[in-house]
């Protein structure tokens, strides 16, 4: 039997599975536009090292059931995003192992997504492995990237900034003025 060639850009996923096949690569993280986006100004993902990326189809049998096409993920990225306390470069390593499971519609897979814990999806013609690993990369982010610990002390607010603030606090509050107004009209 030939065995099949497959593109992680143009993957047949049906196909994938039916054969046990497995694909893995690495990709430059640069080329991974919407990941590029989240690099820190200082250290671009033209600097990052290369991300590798698996992909293995198994196609399960369960008993009294139709067979079912899963594909199993895993990548993992070193990257420097932006932290959030000292606005410098905070290097982060992100993972993901993930089991992905494909139905025949849309419906299906919505329906399926509710009750379960995995993930579901609608099995597409073809699917784009690049654009679904990097979903999932951005998935993975930290919501708020920050130091354990910042390496240069946090900015302090000097004097001037210092008596801003209290003139900020100082000022009277805009609706006291019609609360009095509205308190004397009434008497």
């Amino acid at each position: 039997m030939k065995s099949r060639a497959f593109v992680p850009e143009k993957l047949d996923v049906a196909a994938l599975a039916h054969d046990g096949a497995s694909l893995q690569g690495e990709w430059p993280a640069a080329s991974l536009q919407r990941l590029a986006d989240s690099a820190a100004p200082e250290a671009p993902a033209g600097g990052w090292p290369a991300l590798r990326w698996s992909l293995n189809g198994e196609l399960r049998r369960p008993k009294a059931a139709a067979p079912q096409t899963w594909l199993h993920l895993t990548a993992s990225a070193h990257v420097a995003l932006t932290c959030q306390r000292c606005l410098k470069p905070v290097q982060e390593d992100i993972d993901i192992d993930r089991w992905i499971r494909f139905v025949d519609t849309e419906a299906e897979a919505a329906a399926l997504d509710v009750d379960s814990d995995d993930d579901v999806l609608a099995l597409p013609r073809h699917l784009d492995a690049r654009e679904l690993i990097e979903d999932e990369l951005l998935l993975a982010l930290p919501l708020v990237p920050r130091h354990e610990i910042c390496p240069e002390p946090l900015p302090v607010p000097d004097a001037a900034e210092e008596s801003a603030a209290e003139e900020e606090v100082e000022r009277p509050n805009p609706f006291a003025a019609l609360a009095a107004l509205k308190r004397g009209g009434s008497a």
